[in-house]
């Protein structure tokens, strides 16, 4: 996330579960791809308002580890309220952009949730691989355009992006670089209906 999008994350931080209740779907087929087991880590990247974290906790349970990393101060602030009201005792919360940030360990599976910037950041994935474990679980949503007759859909897709990330580079396979670093370089890719969203799993390499 770069310096002008923490900005507009600070300010969205107030709005942002409902921004994104109407894409609780994605969510969950996302984390549903991942397969997590109790007692697994998961990295949970980019992790806003810590709008993830229930579902994870109830995969990993209390024998598992979750750790959420979040540049923007306003977001992660909530994220930690968040954990606080629910008592989790296997959460670590890590304010930095990906790239930078440090956190002990490798992990069973790694989640990015509407996250395009760091998708699109070789620094920021290369610090993941170095958090996970040889075959780790990856699961990824987010925007991309539709085919260009789909011309309402990728109006959305226009404005949903202005709205959320630095650059627009990248959005016509947003996954390309994170299935570059997937066994086989392959990825498992759906496009949800009507279009303008994708979910990616695979395993790191």
């Amino acid at each position: 996330m770069t310096a002008p999008t923490a900005e507009l994350y600070r300010w969205r931080a107030p709005v942002y579960d409902l921004e994104l209740l109407p894409f609780e779907p994605l969510r969950r087929a996302c984390i549903e791809a991942l397969a997590l087991q109790p007692g697994d880590s998961v990295l949970d990247l980019g992790c806003g308002t810590g709008l993830s974290l229930p579902l994870l906790q109830r995969r990993v349970g209390p024998g598992g580890r979750i750790v959420a990393v979040e540049q923007c101060p306003q977001m992660l602030a909530r994220a930690r309220a968040r954990v606080a009201r629910a008592g989790w005792r296997n959460v670590e919360l890590v304010q930095a952009p990906v790239a930078e940030a440090a956190w002990a360990g490798r992990s069973d599976a790694a989640l990015f949730l509407f996250t395009h910037d760091i998708l699109q950041d070789r620094a920021a994935l290369a610090r993941v691989g170095r958090g996970l474990k040889p075959g780790a679980r990856v699961a990824a949503t987010g925007l991309h355009w539709a085919p260009p007759w789909a011309w309402p859909v990728n109006l959305f897709v226009l404005g949903a992006a202005l709205h959320s990330v630095a650059s627009l580079r990248g959005l016509d396979r947003p996954w390309a670089a994170l299935q570059a670093c997937c066994e086989g370089a392959a990825l498992q890719l759906r496009h949800p209906l009507p279009g303008g969203f994708f979910v990616a799993s695979g395993r790191w390499r």
